[in-house]
């Protein structure tokens, strides 16, 4: 994995999860989310558009900030938002993150 990536990578689980913090609940721990749209068959995105996800909100599995999810696509969109969505909000809190940590 190139140094760029892991970088960004380990930004991202700076910020947790970003479903999280839509609802309300900031700073869940994360595990990284490739959306597959666009990147073709049995590939999976960049790390450039990871998207931080707890382990509640990735999987559906038990988190202890998170009561257990189980979601299917369609709820989890409505809830939260499309994969796209969530990257914009991921990115979003990214840069405030910089602006905080005075990275420009």
């Amino acid at each position: 994995m190139k140094k760029a990536d892991k970088d960004h990578l380990n930004r991202l689980f700076e910020i947790g999860c970003i479903a999280c913090r839509v609802q309300g609940t900031p700073g869940t721990p994360a595990e990284m989310h490739h959306p597959r749209a666009g990147a073709g068959v049995g590939q999976k995105a960049s790390h450039g558009d990871a998207i931080p996800l707890c382990p509640a909100h990735h999987r559906g599995t038990h988190h202890p900030a998170v009561p257990s999810i189980h979601l299917d696509k369609t709820r989890f969109i409505e809830r939260f938002g499309t994969e796209q969505e969530l990257l914009i909000l991921t990115r979003h809190a990214l840069a405030k993150l910089d602006e905080q940590e005075g990275v420009f």
